[in-house]
């Protein structure tokens, strides 16, 4: 497992969503009907999906309650909003600053119907952010360097998730990539995503 970058567990969003951010506004709308790493997604129901789980990490480190952080997701296609150029990097930069109160990190709270120890929800929310910023970058045909930070919260949090009774519905089956392999190409395939998907 890579080594965490705070003996405390916590981890600085802010890198990642603005690099996120900027893959999200290098999106032209040519793009948006295109196939992307996630099976049932085009480009736009990826950044839909972005923008919503943006919202959702938000309110979970605001220890918000309603349905932002109540609703489980549903098998309906995520819908881009009309003036999602602008509420998305609004919203990926909300995200971020909440996660940087140090309450946030205690205790427990709640995303996608989900109750689970704060600091576990911020893993999953950065993990949230490493691999759609590799999947929205590989459907648009842009380079991708994840911050170094976040990439080993969410390699550390894809290896506890290894186990098949660990992966739930969330991932697919682990794609094995080598030991020598860059991390970022083991994160993606313990995501279930095939590292080398163009």
């Amino acid at each position: 497992m890579a080594d965490h970058p705070n003996p405390d567990g916590t981890v600085d969003l802010g890198p990642q969503a603005r690099l996120l951010a900027r893959l999200a506004e290098q999106v032209e709308d040519t793009h948006l009907d295109a196939p992307t790493p996630c099976p049932e997604y085009a480009v736009r129901n990826l950044l839909g999906h972005i923008g919503g789980l943006a919202v959702a990490f938000r309110d979970a480190a605001r220890k918000v309650s309603g349905p932002t952080t109540d609703t489980a997701p549903g098998g309906a296609l995520p819908e881009l909003d009309a003036d999602w150029r602008t509420q998305l990097p609004k919203a990926l930069d909300e995200l971020a600053a909440a996660w940087r109160d140090p309450d946030a990190w205690q205790g427990e709270t709640r995303a996608g119907g989900l109750t689970l120890p704060a600091a576990v929800m911020a893993h999953v929310a950065v993990d949230e952010l490493v691999v759609h910023g590799w999947d929205l970058a590989r459907a648009t045909g842009q380079e991708y360097a994840p911050d170094p930070a976040c990439l080993a919260v969410a390699y550390g949090f894809l290896d506890q998730s290894r186990a098949p009774e660990s992966r739930g519905t969330i991932f697919g089956p682990v794609v094995d990539v080598p030991d020598a392999a860059p991390l970022l190409d083991r994160a993606i395939g313990l995501s279930g995503r095939h590292p080398d998907w163009t």
